[in-house]
């Protein structure tokens, strides 16, 4: 991968899933080139995410369960990984800073609050509370990478980051009574994911390119759906959330700490195996990479409006393989529509707006006197 330092820093932005980033002094001339890969990694798994969520619609075989097992060990944290590795130059500067707060406070905010009002009324919950320090559904990550990069000056002076990251996650694992602000237990639990990215080079990808490593993702898939068909039975699905300590979905304690590495080893061997087989060059999905960000905020209102709506219940064949088949279908194509560049554009006050009139200006940016 040609430029990846450059291009890393270009879409530094917002980098999961996310609009194309202005770029920081010292990048590609010209404005910055995007990574078509990085670009089809995130169009790739947000597909995932849409279609993940459709699939907890509809009543679990064990198949489905198996194939639902195999998406949430990887998906969000290879979704992550990227996001560390994209972050990498933050370090708090105020052009930064305003990034942060264009691309990722305020579509919070905004999101957050249109979901709350959104089952107040689509659900008939009146008196349900629009609440900030609790994320709805899937704006959950958005707070957690407010935090991550928040603390990425932190973990780039750490001799051992991973090691730290994965302790702090054990910890959180077993630590019950953490509470739901800002989905903490999520922040801590994926943690590790997101330091594992910073500390990720160009050449790490690099060797994901090759043949050989593309061949063995196959058997690598292959093993871990025959696996988790055997644990479909026998697992709950609340470990592959993190949203809660293992005494709080009612395991013992120490399961906490086992779950947590296992899940990490399996997480990052299925997300390198999904990133060996992700196209180098452009493809037809290439440009909506760009508009991941909008896909992944407006495909809540689907699934969320058919529930409330008692659309599937209503129609029992959507229960049945076919069905379930048809609203994969329905659930990629929809998010693959709301990623396009028109979406995008109408999207763009509240994904990517412009607050040059609120923040001060940068010191280094003024133009010197005299």
């Amino acid at each position: 991968m040609s430029n990846d330092i450059s291009n890393a820093v270009a879409q530094a932005r917002s980098p999961l899933p996310g609009p194309a980033a202005k770029p920081e002094a010292g990048t590609t001339a010209g404005g910055g080139t995007r990574d078509a890969f990085f670009d089809n990694a995130k169009y790739l798994l947000i597909v995932l995410v849409a279609v993940g969520h459709a699939w907890e619609l509809v009543e679990s075989t064990r198949a489905t369960k198996a194939l639902y097992i195999l998406v949430y060990t990887f998906h969000m944290p290879a979704f992550i990984v990227v996001s560390g590795y994209l972050s990498r130059s933050f370090a708090g500067r105020p052009r930064q800073i305003g990034r942060l707060l264009s691309g990722i406070v305020v579509p919070y905010v905004v999101f957050e609050t249109a979901y709350s009002l959104f089952r107040r009324y689509a659900a008939d919950e009146p008196d349900f509370a629009i609440s900030l320090l609790d994320p709805f559904l899937l704006t959950w990550f958005l707070a957690a990478l407010f935090i991550w990069r928040l603390t990425t000056p932190l973990w780039q002076q750490l001799r051992h980051p991973l090691a730290v990251a994965l302790a702090v996650a054990v910890l959180a694992s077993v630590t019950p009574g953490i509470g739901e602000d800002l989905n903490l237990q999520r922040v801590l639990q994926f943690l590790p994911f997101f330091v594992l990215g910073l500390c990720l080079k160009p050449e790490h990808f690099r060797l994901l390119d090759r043949r050989a490593v593309r061949v063995l993702a196959v058997p690598v898939f292959a093993g871990a759906l025959a696996f988790a068909y055997w644990a479909a039975t026998r697992m709950r699905n609340e470990w592959f959330f993190r949203r809660s300590s293992a005494q709080e979905i009612g395991e013992p304690w120490w399961t906490g700490a086992v779950m947590t590495l296992a899940l990490f080893g399996c997480s990052l061997l299925l997300t390198a195996a999904f990133l060996a087989w992700v196209p180098r060059r452009r493809t037809w999905f290439t440009v909506l990479g760009a508009g991941t960000i909008c896909g992944y905020l407006l495909h809540g209102f689907l699934i969320k409006g058919a529930k409330y709506a008692g659309f599937i219940d209503a129609h029992d064949w959507l229960h049945d393989p076919a069905g379930k088949i048809v609203l994969t279908l329905v659930a990629a194509v929809a998010v693959t529509l709301m990623c396009t560049p028109p979406v995008r554009r109408v999207l763009r006050p509240v994904t990517e707006p412009d607050l040059s009139w609120a923040l001060r200006r940068d010191p280094a940016e003024r133009p010197a006197k005299g």
